[in-house]
């Protein structure tokens, strides 16, 4: 495996070293959405751009200071951080957020308008970020936008206002509406829906479902969440000599996405060359642990469980109820449980819970004694625990969590429990299932090996497809000739009309010639008559 290992790093540094050097590219970054755990995949990548020595200007909702990038990075702070959680939660008339495991897709889209709306407005306020769409001189500044593809599209325009092309990158992996962005179709009938806990072979009222509600976000998309943020991009960007498209328009001129994603973690779908899986890219070799955590670890002698809940769900405001199955189960086990809690203490905590608000999760995860991953099914967790080899038991609250945690259970790796259900019975069963069952720890060995078997690692392939649009100027070769197609041209329905008359002018002067056939009297009956 070592040697394997070599082989694969001298190759990626041959690869690397034949290929045409992008030097000092100057990048303007765009990360407008504080969710904290997106920052995982964002910070790699920009961590990464400066180590190759690439000048980087980044808007950003969370700071990077601390991570002390140097002389290449500056910073554009959006301050305060906005709290979305705030407009969403009262909105559904939910306690917490644990209540939103209860919505549907109709729910997830109307939250999604929401946070994308509100953070992005609360970004596009920000005086400094007024500069950067203001600024006198524009040309030649930058080279490339960086942006999330996440809910912030106003933001788009930036590449107009300075020239220049435009990389996304989605923390969410693939989804539905990127066939229309990027000059594809993605067939309903074998691809589900993000939101949808379906997979690759779904029955006929699968196939129906997921056929609604995939129309259901094109239609939305197109007749309300757009009309919403051209809104915004008139209000903010309206006044400039350079005229900006609508947000439809602007997409069409992605050049590349960097998606978080890759086989076998997602179902396998038509793709095109501007769509790069990258997933993985915030998994680093293990560092050391603090020394209180490397010691409980160590000395678990029949294992860990490792229980988080990821940076939007936080244990600490799951209801009472559930907190006491949660303390009463942990505490009969023998296992070790290290648990991410944001309180400093829990109430009648048996002693072999160790709990702390914050946790190096991929770090912990590497560590030979953890047995067991309990997680909200978010997708960089769901890579860590498939890149350390963890099975795991999933309770996924919302969007795209259920349909990883769907994936997961097929691959045979992992549970599911829904959060509303647990009982003591339902969680203390399936831990045991999952630690003492070897075949979800195999089944999980062999996903994980498939993960990591690329030809160079997701931060090195992010970084060639960055460098080579700069290096092609936007690389126009790469685009979709469907993305200038009407739409009733991409979907041939254009051409199903045409079949469609041609028939029915068959049917017609087919009809009309059995009548006359049927009307015409025979000529030996016509001579008889005339005698």
């Amino acid at each position: 495996m070592h040697s394997k290992f070599a082989f694969m790093m001298s190759m990626g540094i041959m690869f690397s070293a034949w290929l045409p050097v992008v030097e000092n590219a100057n990048i303007l970054a765009v990360y407008t959405f504080p969710g904290k755990s997106h920052y995982m995949m964002h910070v790699a990548l920009i961590k990464e751009l400066i180590r190759k020595g690439h000048q980087i200007t980044m808007i950003t909702a969370l700071t990077l200071r601390h991570q002390n990038l140097g002389s290449n990075y500056t910073e554009i702070f959006i301050d305060p951080v906005y709290d979305y959680w705030n407009d969403v939660v009262p909105y559904f008339k939910a306690d917490n957020i644990f209540e939103l495991t209860k919505m549907d897709l109709h729910d997830f889209l109307k939250m999604l308008e929401i946070i994308g709306l509100k953070t992005t407005e609360h970004a596009l306020k920000q005086l400094k970020v007024q500069e950067i769409i203001n600024a006198r001189h524009t040309r030649g500044v930058y080279d490339l936008l960086l942006a999330e593809q996440f809910y912030q599209e106003p933001f788009l325009a930036l590449s107009r206002i300075y020239d220049i092309p435009v990389i996304t990158t989605s923390t969410l992996g693939y989804e539905n509406h990127m066939s229309q962005m990027m000059g594809l179709i993605q067939p309903w009938s074998f691809v589900p829906h993000g939101f949808m806990p379906y997979t690759d072979r779904m029955s006929f009222t699968e196939r129906l479902q997921n056929s609604y509600y995939s129309l259901f976000e094109d239609v939305h998309r197109e007749w309300i969440y757009f009309p919403k943020m051209d809104k915004l991009v008139q209000t903010y960007f309206g006044h400039l000599e350079v005229p900006i498209p609508k947000i439809s328009d602007m997409e069409k001129n992605i050049s590349v996405m960097l998606l978080n994603s890759y086989a076998p973690l997602t179902t396998t779908r038509p793709t095109i060359a501007g769509m790069i899986p990258v997933g993985g890219m915030h998994i680093y070799p293990p560092r050391a642990l603090p020394e209180d955590i490397q010691k409980f670890l160590d000395e678990a002698n029949d294992g860990v469980i490792y229980f988080s809940l990821g940076s939007n769900v936080q244990s600490k405001d799951m209801p009472a109820e559930k907190m006491k199955i949660f303390l009463q189960v942990f505490g009969k086990m023998k296992q070790r449980i290290l648990w991410k809690f944001e309180k400093e203490s829990i109430p009648n905590k048996p002693d072999n819970i160790m709990i702390k608000s914050w946790l190096p999760q991929s770090d912990i995860l590497a560590h030979e004694n953890i047995k067991v991953f309990i997680t909200h099914g978010g997708l960089l967790g769901i890579q860590e625990g498939v890149y350390h080899a963890v099975p795991m038991l999933g309770m996924p609250i919302y969007c795209d969590q259920h349909l990883n945690m769907k994936k997961a259970i097929l691959s045979g790796y992992a549970i599911n429990i829904h959060f509303q259900s647990i009982t003591e019975e339902i969680l203390k069963n399936s831990l045991e299932e999952l630690l003492y069952n070897p075949a979800y720890r195999n089944n999980i060995k062999n996903i994980s090996q498939i993960f990591k078997d690329r030809p160079l690692n997701a931060r090195d392939m992010a970084i060639y497809w960055i460098e080579y649009v700069v290096r092609y100027r936007g690389a126009p070769h790469l685009r979709s000739a469907g993305l200038d197609l009407k739409w009733y041209e991409f979907y041939l329905l254009d051409v199903v009309a045409f079949v469609i008359l041609i028939l029915a002018l068959l049917l017609i002067s087919l009809k009309f010639l059995l009548r006359f056939l049927m009307f015409k009297k025979p000529e030996n009956q016509k001579k008889s008559k005339l005698n």
